[in-house]
């Protein structure tokens, strides 16, 4: 299809998470020949996920632009200012507008996935709003996955990664990647690591707070901000990923080795449903399920860690990667949604 202007906004939640996901969403188009604008509210965290920027994205601050593109996107339904939203319903013709949801493995992504929701009132009367809904099956709008990606995993030298990055592997180590939030569990995966010869990455913030020390048997290395890039290349460098929130879960996926995953913590609980739900969706061996549910305080007792699931990580990932990426299914939803006067 022609090229388009396509309009991303993104408040900034959780200044990783959101800015991230909505980051490479933009990148990724602009590198398949469209214009985006990306209009955010915090562009901070671009600094370090992406400092050389991208060609074809422009990073404008809250509330954007005057007129709309040719599809608007906002990003898990953040609302784009009032003013726009009108903008949006006197333009002829309108544009697209797309509410990108939270990515999910629960029932509802598939029953809501492509759904229209007409606007009866408010400024953008008479527009209709599509949700649009990452996911894990074919009936979704599948996972960011980049044109190239997995054959640049396969290419990978972690070796020649880890000397270039100045992490200081010793031979027989195993690696161990540790992003997450606060987690009361730390003490008992520690206790655990220690069991056999293991390097520690600590990313920044959560996890370099929490971990002052370490039992004999773990060393800590302490890692920089990372690009988006290089974080996707620590991932691919590391025998064990611990991940938390949406953007790392679908780089731990792509990166086709064992992980732990993290929700973001909800005080009603909702975070357990959704985690068991992926649980059910990559089919997890129970003792992977068990420390998952450990890890994200499911469960009192630590089961331990299981023997490294390498042949289900790598199952999955290919089962994933045989599915259109979001991206793709983005665009393809363009063009079956033309724009009407």
């Amino acid at each position: 299809m022609a090229a388009l202007l396509w309009d991303v906004y993104c408040r900034v939640v959780d200044n990783l998470g959101d800015a991230g996901v909505c980051w490479r969403l933009a990148a990724d188009l602009a590198a398949r020949g469209h214009r985006v604008r990306l209009v955010i509210d915090d562009a901070a965290p671009l600094a370090f996920m992406a400092p050389g920027g991208a060609a074809g994205v422009e990073v404008m601050g809250w509330p954007g632009p005057a007129g709309p593109g040719d599809v608007v996107i906002e990003a898990f339904g953040c609302d784009p200012p009032p003013a726009r939203v009108a903008a949006m319903a006197a333009a002829s013709p309108p544009p697209l507008w797309i509410n990108l949801e939270y990515l999910s493995a629960e029932a509802y992504v598939e029953r809501s996935h492509g759904l229209p929701s007409p606007q009866q009132q408010g400024p953008g009367r008479g527009l209709t709003k599509w949700f649009f809904y990452p996911g894990f099956t074919a009936r979704t709008g599948g996972l960011l996955r980049e044109p190239g990606l997995l054959q640049a995993r396969a290419a990978f030298d972690r070796a020649a990664w880890w000397q270039a990055q100045g992490i200081p592997v010793q031979p027989g180590e195993r690696v161990v990647t540790l992003f997450c939030y606060d987690n009361p569990a730390l003490p008992s995966l520690l206790q655990d690591l220690a069991r056999q010869p293991t390097l520690l990455l600590l990313t920044p913030g959560p996890a370099q707070r929490q971990v002052a020390a370490a039992p004999a048997g773990v060393r800590l290395h302490r890692l920089p901000w990372l690009s988006q890039a290089e974080f996707d290349r620590l991932l691919w460098s590391a025998d064990l990923n611990f991940v938390r929130g949406e953007d790392s879960l679908v780089r731990a996926i792509w990166a086709g080795a064992p992980f732990v995953w993290q929700a973001y913590p909800q005080h009603d609980g909702a975070h357990a449903a959704k985690l068991e739900a992926l649980l059910l969706a990559m089919q997890a061996l129970p003792a992977v399920a068990a420390l998952w549910q450990a890890w994200n305080g499911l469960r009192a007792d630590w089961p331990g860690l299981p023997p490294p699931w390498i042949a289900e990580a790598l199952a999955w990932q290919q089962a994933l990667a045989g599915q259109p990426d979001l991206v793709s299914q983005l665009i393809a939803f363009a063009a079956a949604h033309p724009r009407k006067p």
